[in-house]
C-alpha cells in the first residue's frame, strides 16, 4: 500500500483526490495538510511514502518543505500538484527535489495513479501536456534551464530587488516613478511566478541567491 500526504490548502482539492484514489486498491491517504507548515510538520511526525504538495498554499514555501523534509527523511518521495502549467514550474520543482509535476487539470484516476506509482517506484514523472512544451522547446533549441526570477519582466525584477532590500511599495513606487498599485500588482505576479508566498520568501530566495548587493 502506498500512503499518501496531500497538503493543499483548498478542501475540495482534498476531498476530489479521496473520491478518485478511493477506488485505486494499492494507494492509500493517510493524512492531509492545509499549508505548508502542517504540511512540514506531518512529514517529519510520520512515515509516507508519496507526497502529494500543492505550490500555492500559505505558511512555509513549498520548495522549503521539500528541502527541510528531505533533509530529515531523504527517501521522502514529493508530487507537485500545480495549476501552473508553465514548464519552468515543473523544472524549478524537480531541481528542488520532486519527483514529479502533475497539473490539476490532469486529475484523473488514470493519470493520479499512474504519477503516484512512478514516483514511488523511483522515477520521474511529468504531465503529459508539460512533456508536449519540453520537447517542442528542444527541438527549437530553447533553454528550460532557468531560475524563478528569470521568468520575470524587467519591471518585475527591478520591483523584486528592492522587496529584497526591503524597501515597502510606497518607497518602491516614488523610487520607480509608479503608483503604489502598479507596485503591489508587480509583486503580486512576482509571488505568483516564483511560487512565492510573502516577501519574506523573496528575501530568503534573493539571500539565496546573491541578487543583493
Amino acid at each position: 500500500m502506498i500512503r499518501l500526504l496531500v497538503a493543499d490548502d483548498h478542501p475540495i482539492i482534498r476531498q476530489g483526490l479521496r473520491q478518485i484514489l478511493e477506488d485505486i486498491p494499492d494507494i492509500s491517504i493517510a493524512a492531509e495538510a492545509g499549508d505548508g507548515d502542517e504540511a512540514m510538520q506531518k512529514a517529519a511526525a510520520d512515515d509516507f511514502d508519496v507526497v502529494i504538495l500543492d505550490i500555492s498554499m500559505p505558511g512555509k514555501n513549498w520548495l522549503d518543505v521539500i528541502r527541510e523534509s528531505k533533509i530529515i527523511k531523504p527517501r521522502l518521495v514529493f508530487l507537485i500538484l500545480s495549476r501552473h502549467t508553465d514548464l519552468q514550474y515543473a523544472l524549478t520543482a524537480l531541481k528542488a527535489g520532486a519527483s514529479g509535476y502533475l497539473t490539476k487539470n490532469n486529475i484523473v484516476d488514470e493519470l493520479i495513479g499512474a504519477a503516484i506509482r512512478k514516483v514511488y517506484s523511483g522515477g520521474t514523472y511529468i504531465s503529459p501536456d508539460l512533456v508536449g512544451k519540453m520537447a517542442q522547446d528542444a527541438a527549437a533549441g530553447v533553454s528550460t534551464d532557468k531560475l524563478p526570477h528569470e521568468l520575470l519582466s524587467p519591471n518585475e525584477f527591478k520591483v523584486l530587488c528592492m522587496i529584497i532590500q526591503g524597501k515597502m511599495i510606497k518607497q518602491i513606487a516614488e523610487e520607480l516613478s509608479l503608483g503604489q498599485s502598479t507596485v503591489s500588482t508587480y509583486k503580486s505576479r512576482i509571488l505568483q511566478k516564483m511560487s512565492m508566498a510573502n516577501d519574506a520568501d523573496l528575501i530568503r530566495y534573493g539571500l539565496q541567491h546573491d541578487l543583493v548587493d
